[in-house]
Formats: structure tokens, sequence, C-alpha cells
């Protein structure tokens, strides 16, 4: 209870909860109001940050292939690191709004055509020079090449043209697009010198640590750079990312000191992890969701009655259940949920072992169909192969699962095997989620799907200024994936990290885990 009433006093302080609401909750806790408030006062004197120490972070996700190449960042380890030596031109803050960050202001012509940037003077890169505009579009023509097999590339398609005007950057896109504001908080396009094209994984950013340590698949480690230009970011003088695969190992280390803040804490530890002292449970709704990716090219699920039969063989509400333990929702096989603005449902998909039956024979397919999994897919993933693989069998559909280790899994079997487990944190908007992850050109397109009738209407609605008519294009969308796509959504998850003792300045940010990534640079070390 203690954990939890200090979890509420933080939200108060951070205006994310009113002191009424905090009352409120303390009383029903069965806490005097003197004693709650006692407990508020305590809460805003932890609130002011303290300096100094080095924090540490024990995380899933990394591997010998990890990488300080912004364009190829795909793991948390990656992204929660880069967000602590690099920024973007916005950033998107925990309610949605758009805030800035290397950029100072923006505006669009009327038609949401023309975009221009003003991109803030006096920033500094570690390696002593002055970021300039020219720096901003070096990065974004990096970042536009095809070449350069970047994580970004599907955002980037609706670009035409880029050039510096004074201290400006101007965009000029294809068609009107209301939401390039947010594509710019993508962690792909973090600032780099000459936009990262002399050394791409140099990890020379503006960011508040400087890299001093990179040992991909084992340590990562920052030391606050002197000439950072805010003063709200970068409490603690160094920062280190120890990869820790295994999920009991990593608890272990949050308990016993080792590391302060883990993420993919699995949702059957929870409760005991609540019992810890100083120890304290940090889930958030959001967008992330945790799937079973079917290849479209690739045999023998170019075959779409293969796919919805393996649709329709999945227990959603078992899975929900017994591996996220009620942390998250119900998905639908399309990558959007309720959290997305301009959300439309789509009728929901229900486990079925006839219809699953009825489909698999109309594939043709016989025999085994092979899914790979490990646990750094995502947390339960083991398990929830394991369910997928006896709701399947009612059906008469025989899933093989196949455990793969953690080290090589993102570079080895990702992309790459025809039908394996991932995950998704989401993005900001429909937009750059299905720009990301489902537009045919996508280099982040997993599944391979590939509709000219959804690419078409990604564009369409991209230059749709109407919000109800553009809400339409996106159910249609939605529609579309979820009858023809090989990206089976049988959850979304909730966000789940922990913080070990006299960890502060925690932010609970929906946009991604690890408080948008953004924990190394917002969090400190109290007393």
């Amino acid at each position: 209870m203690t954990n939890e009433i200090r979890h509420l006093g933080q939200q108060v302080v951070s205006g994310r909860l009113s002191r009424r609401d905090f009352l409120g909750r303390a009383a029903a806790l069965g806490l005097s109001a003197p004693f709650a408030n006692s407990l508020l006062s305590n809460a805003a004197r932890a609130a002011q940050p303290v300096k100094g120490r080095t924090l540490k972070a024990g995380l899933q996700g990394g591997a010998a292939t990890d990488t300080l190449d912004t364009a190829h960042f795909s793991t948390s380890v990656d992204i929660a690191f880069g967000r602590a030596w690099g920024e973007q031109l916005v950033q998107i803050d925990p309610k949605g709004g758009l805030q800035p960050a290397l950029a100072e202001e923006w505006g669009s012509s009327k038609d949401a055509k023309v975009w221009t940037f003003k991109i803030r003077k006096g920033v500094q890169f570690h390696d002593g020079k002055e970021m300039t505009p020219a720096d901003v579009l070096a990065t974004m023509e990096r970042h536009s090449d095809k070449n350069s097999k970047s994580g970004a590339l599907g955002i980037m398609q609706g670009i035409d043209k880029i050039a510096v005007d004074g201290q400006n950057v101007v965009f000029t896109l294809k068609d009107p697009n209301a939401d390039l504001p947010y594509l710019m908080d993508d962690y792909h396009l973090i600032i780099q010198p000459n936009g990262g094209k002399d050394n791409p994984a140099a990890g020379i950013g503006t960011g508040p640590y400087k890299v001093t340590v990179n040992e991909p698949g084992v340590r990562l480690g920052g030391e606050k750079f002197a000439g950072y230009w805010r003063d709200d970011r970068g409490f603690a003088d160094q920062v280190e990312v120890i990869v820790i695969n295994d999920p009991t190992a990593r608890m272990s280390a949050l308990q016993s000191g080792q590391v302060h803040i883990v993420n993919f804490v699995q949702p059957k530890l929870v409760d005991l992890i609540k019992r810890v002292p100083g120890m304290t449970i940090r889930n958030v709704s959001g967008r992330g969701h945790y799937v079973f990716v079917a290849r479209c090219k690739t045999a023998p699920f170019d075959n779409n009655d293969l796919r919805l039969a393996l649709k329709f063989a999945i227990d959603r509400d078992e899975m929900l259940d017994k591996v996220l333990r009620g942390y998250g929702t119900v998905g639908n096989d399309f990558p959007i949920n309720a959290a997305y603005p301009l959300f439309t449902e789509v009728e929901q998909r229900k486990y079925d072992p006839d219809k699953a039956k009825f489909y698999y024979k109309k594939s043709g397919h016989d025999g085994p169909v092979l899914l790979r999994t490990s646990d750094v897919a995502f947390p339960g993933a083991v398990d929830a192969a394991q369910l997928f693989q006896q709701s399947a069998a009612k059906a008469g559909i025989k899933l093989e699962i196949k455990r793969e280790p953690g080290d090589g899994y993102w570079s080895e079997v990702w992309q790459k095997q025809p039908f394996c487990a991932s995950y998704w944190g989401g993005r900001p908007t429909q937009d750059q989620m299905y720009s990301v992850g489902y537009y045919s050109k996508a280099d982040w397109n997993e599944s391979q799907f590939a509709n000219d009738k959804f690419d078409k209407m990604l564009y369409q609605a991209r230059a749709e200024l109407d919000p109800e008519k553009r809400k339409k294009i996106y159910a249609d969308m939605g529609t579309i994936v979820n009858q023809e796509g090989g990206t089976i959504v049988p959850m979304f998850n909730q966000f789940i990290d922990a913080t070990g003792a006299k960890v502060e300045g925690w932010i609970d940010d929906p946009n991604y885990e690890l408080s948008g990534y953004y924990a190394l640079s917002r969090c400190w070390i109290a007393g």
C-alpha cells in the first residue's frame, strides 16, 4: 500500500492527479487526512530532482547486433539509450500533445502540404559543433534514402522535397498531411552531425548524455554532457544500460539494487513485486500490442485462407487472462485500438474452431505449421505460443513451436522466418502506424502485407482534412488488414516496468514503455 500511495502522490505533484482525487483514494485505503497530507508533502519534496550518481537500467531486448545507428533502432535497448544521447525535432507528451525539442516552432500552409520548422539555435552536438538546419536536412535525407534501410523510410515516403531556408527547414509533401509534425517524433529521426552520413553509428547527438560505453548485447553507458541545452533532463552524472534478457535475472537485479529500472515485467510477477519493499510497478495502457506474424509472400502463408484459419484458431480471451493477467485488452488482427484518435471498432473476431477448420481445409495446406517464439519476443511469448498451439489443435491445426534463443532473435528470426512472435509499441497516429508497419514499401512491413487499395487509402487519408471522412477511411483500412493481413493481434498490452528504491521523476507515458523511452533522462535517485 505504501508504494501505491507514494505513486499517487507523485501523480499529484506532476499534475496528473488532483489533490482531491488523491485524498479520496487515500481515504479508500484507510488513511486519515492528516497522514495523507503528510505523505503528499513528502512526495512534493521528493519531486525535486537530485543530481549525481549513476542511474542503471536492466533491459530485455539486447543482442550482439545492437547498434547506435538510429536507422536500425529496433529494440528497447537501442531506443531507450538512443533517447538518452539523441533528440528529435519534436516530442509527443504523455497526453498526446506536441512539445518543441530541436525545433522551436512549426506551422503549415493552409492545405497542410508545406511545413516549416524553425530550428533551435545554440544547441551543441557532443563533438562540440553547433547543430544547424543543414544537419536536420541531412538527417532527413539519410532516412529517406532506400539504401539506409531506415525504419523511418515508410513515413518519409510522402515527402517530395526538403530544403533549408535560413534557420528553417521546409518540407514540401507529395500530398497534404496534417500529422507530419507527429512523424518527426519517430525515434529513428534523431538529429546527428551531417545527418549521420559520415558515421551513422558514432552515437553523437544533442541529448543529455554523451556515449562512453558501447558493448552491443552487453552494456551501454553515457556521461552527463556539460553543454546540454535543457535543465529539465539528465539528472544523473552517468547512465548505464545492462542487457538482462532473462526475466528472472532481471527482477533479481532490481531487487538486489544492481539496477534501478527494468522493463518487460511479466504480468505473472506483478503481485510478487508489489510486495517487495522499495520496488514500484509502473504500468500504463497505451498502443502496444503483441503479435504473431505470418509473412504474406512466403509459402504457405501466401494463402489468405490459411491466415484466416490461424486467426480463428487463437483464443484471445484465454491469452489475455493467462498471459497478460488482465493487464491489457483483446486484440482484433489490426494494430489500432481506442487509444488512437479517429478509432473505429471492427467487428471482433472470436475464437471459432469450426471456422478455423473450414478455412484450414479450404487452404489445402497439409501438415504442421511452424511457429517460432522466444522469451525476448514479448513477456510471456513462449506461454502464448503454447496456448495458441492448444487452441489450434481443437480445430485440427497442428502448430509446432520452436523456442529460439534471445540473442539473435531480432536479427535471425524477425523479418526472416515465415511465422514468428513479435511486438509493437504502437505509434502516435494511425497514419504513422500503418506507414511504418503495413505500407507495402515500408522497411518494417514485417508481414510482407501488400495491397494496392490499402496503399492508396493511406495516402487518401493522409490528405483528408475532414476528421469524419478520414475516420471512415481508417475504418475501411482496418477492415482490410483484419481480413487480409498476415499479422495476428491477440492482445494489446499495458507497458509494465518497475523501479527500485529511491527512483523518482518517473512519468507514466502511454506512448511507449520506460516512460516513453525517456526514463534514463527523466529519472533520478533520491537520497
